[in-house]
């Protein structure tokens, strides 16, 4: 495999606050500079449906995602992001099976 994906698809009325929780949780997660962290992530707004947002966050393996998300900040992060959504986020975990950059 390639890489692996998640994408989370929530909706909230808060979006300034997730972008500082956001903001904050990998300035910390740079200064800490320890364990596994995501090649890249996107925060997507849904141009179709207002207050529906998606958090595309790439990981060099499934493995090092799960390693990620087992962590006690990430879990603390995910739970305060979840505070500030209007109802339940979704998940997508996806296997990257192929990267083209068309620039």
């Amino acid at each position: 495999m390639a890489g692996f994906v998640q994408i989370i698809e929530y909706r909230t009325s808060k979006p300034d606050e997730i972008k500082a929780l956001m903001e904050d949780y990998s300035a910390k997660r740079e200064a800490d500079g320890d364990g596994p962290k995501p090649i890249r992530s996107l925060s997507c707004a849904d141009r179709d449906e207002p207050g529906r947002y998606f958090a595309i966050v790439e990981f060099a393996s499934y493995d090092e995602a799960m390693a990620n998300s087992a962590r006690a900040d990430t879990s603390e992060m995910s739970a305060k992001m979840m505070e500030l959504c209007d109802g339940p986020g979704r998940f997508y975990n996806l296997d990257l099976l192929e990267e083209m950059d068309n620039r």
